[in-house]
C-alpha cells in the first residue's frame, strides 16, 4: 500500500533538494529503509528523467563487514564506492537504524580504516565537494526511543519536518548570511562557555534543504588559529556508535588542548586521529523551529532551534578555512533556557540571547516566526 507522505517527501528530495535534471545519474544510498519509500525516490528521479543507481544495506551487515576487514578489503570497497559516485551528478542517502549503537563494538582500528578509505575519499572528497547531494535518516523506533516519544508520533514529527516549506526558511536566512558575512570576531558565553574567534573572510553557507533533511542551519569556519577559550557543549553526541556526553574542549590558538567528556579516552582517540581532527572545522547556528530537544541523531540535532555546533575537523569547500582532516564531528550546544541559555556577540553586538535572535532583521528566524505563527 502506497504511503502519501513517502511520495511527498520524495518529491521533496529530487524536485528541491537535488533539483535533479533530465538526463542527470543519481545515487540511492538506502540503508534499514522500508522498501517502499527507496520505491517512491526511484519513481520520482524517473519522473524528473533522471537514472537512478541504488544500493540498499544493513547496518547490522555493516557491522560484520567492519568487525572483519583488512585494509585491503576496506580499500576495494571504498574504491567501488568511488567510482559508483564518480558517474553520478546527484546523490540521496536514506538511512535508518534499527540500534544507533549498531557500531559501537567495532574496533578504533577498523572504523580508522574505513575513515581513511572509504568515508574520507568517497564522501568528504567527492560526494561533498562534486554532487548535488541530500542526508537524512528514516524514522524508526530507536529514533522514536531516543527522542522519547512513541513509534506513531514520531512518524508523524518526521514527515512534518522533513517537508517543511524550505522556501520560507531560504528567505528568513538572508539577513544572517550578510551580517556573517561582515563579521569578524564572535565571543559566544554560557554556562561553562567562554569562547571566541574570528569568521573573517570565510565564506557563508545557509542550509534550506539542499543538502540535508530536515534542514535549518547556517554555517561558516574559524579563522584557523583564532580560537581560544572553553567550549562545555550539552548535548550528547555520538561518534562511531559510542554516545559522548558532557564534552569539554578547551582551544588555544585554534587547537583543542585538552578534550574531556564521559568517554574521555574514546573522545581523543578520535581527536588523535590526524592533525587537523584538533582544530575546528565548522561553526554553525541551528534555527529550525520543529526541532526543539536531542536525540542523539546528528542530521536532527545540529538544527536545533537556538543551538550551535562546533566541529572538530575537516572544513566544508565552501567555508574553507584551511582545515584537513579524516574527521568532521559535528557537537551540539543548545542555549535556550531551558537548557541554561547562552549569549552570541558579533564585534560586540548581542546578536542572540538564549536561543532567540535580537536583531529585528534577524528574528524571522526565531521559531514563531519562521513556522509563520
Amino acid at each position: 500500500m502506497k504511503d502519501p507522505r513517502f511520495e511527498q517527501l520524495a518529491d521533496v528530495l529530487v524536485r528541491h533538494s537535488t533539483r535533479l535534471q533530465p538526463g542527470e545519474n543519481i545515487l540511492i544510498d538506502a540503508t534499514d529503509i522500508p522498501a517502499p519509500l527507496t520505491i517512491a525516490i526511484v519513481r520520482a528521479v524517473q519522473k524528473a528523467g533522471g537514472n537512478p543507481m541504488v544500493n540498499t544495506g544493513q547496518s547490522a551487515v555493516t557491522r560484520a563487514l567492519f568487525h572483519g576487514a583488512t585494509e585491503d578489503m576496506m580499500k576495494l570497497n571504498g574504491d567501488v564506492r568511488l567510482y559508483q559516485m564518480q558517474k553520478a551528478q546527484a546523490y540521496i542517502a536514506v538511512r535508518g537504524a534499527d540500534n544507533s549503537a549498531e557500531l559501537s563494538d567495532v574496533p578504533g582500528d577498523k572504523m580508522k580504516l574505513y575513515t581513511k578509505h572509504w568515508m574520507h575519499p568517497v564522501h568528504m572528497e567527492h560526494r561533498v565537494k562534486k554532487t548535488k547531494w541530500v542526508v537524512l535518516r528514516y524514522p524508526s523506533p530507536s529514533m522514536a526511543q531516543e527522542a522519547k516519544m512513541s513509534t506513531e508520533a514520531f512518524e508523524d514529527f518526521y514527515f512534518d519536518v522533513c517537508t517543511f516549506d524550505y522556501g520560507r526558511m531560504e528567505e528568513a536566512v538572508k539577513p544572517l548570511v550578510e551580517r556573517m558575512q561582515r563579521t569578524d570576531m564572535v565571543r559566544i558565553v554560557g554556562p561553562g562557555t567562554e569562547l571566541s574567534f574570528s569568521i573573517k573572510d570565510i565564506g557563508v553557507v545557509p542550509c534550506f534543504g539542499e543538502r540535508n533533511i530536515p534542514d535549518g542551519e547556517c554555517f561558516t569556519a574559524p579563522v584557523k588559529d583564532s580560537v581560544n577559550g572553553i567550549l562545555q557543549y550539552n548535548t550528547p553526541t555520538i561518534e562511531h556508535g559510542v554516545t559522548h556526553e558532557n564534552v569539554r574542549l578547551v582551544l588555544k590558538d585554534g587547537k583543542i588542548v585538552e578534550a574531556t567528556g564521559s568517554e574521555t579516552a574514546k573522545l581523543n582517540e578520535v581527536l588523535d586521529t590526524d592533525e587537523g581532527a584538533r582544530y575546528i572545522g565548522e561553526w554553525s547556528l541551528g534555527y529550525n523551529p520543529y526541532i526543539m530537544n536531542p536525540m542523539k541523531d546528528i542530521l536532527f540535532d545540529e538544527k536545533i532551534a537556538g543551538s550551535f555546533h562546533f566541529t572538530p575537523g575537516q572544513a566544508y569547500e565552501e567555508a574553507d578555512n584551511g582545515n584537513r582532516s579524516e574527521v568532521h564531528w559535528d557537537m551540539v550546544c543548545i542555549q535556550r533556557p531551558e537548557y541554561g541559555g547562552g549569549e552570541i556577540f558579533f564585534d560586540g553586538e548581542l546578536i542572540r540571547k538564549d536561543g532567540l535572535f535580537v536583531p529585528e532583521a534577524l528574528q524571522g528566524l526565531n521559531p514563531d516566526r519562521l513556522k509563520g505563527v
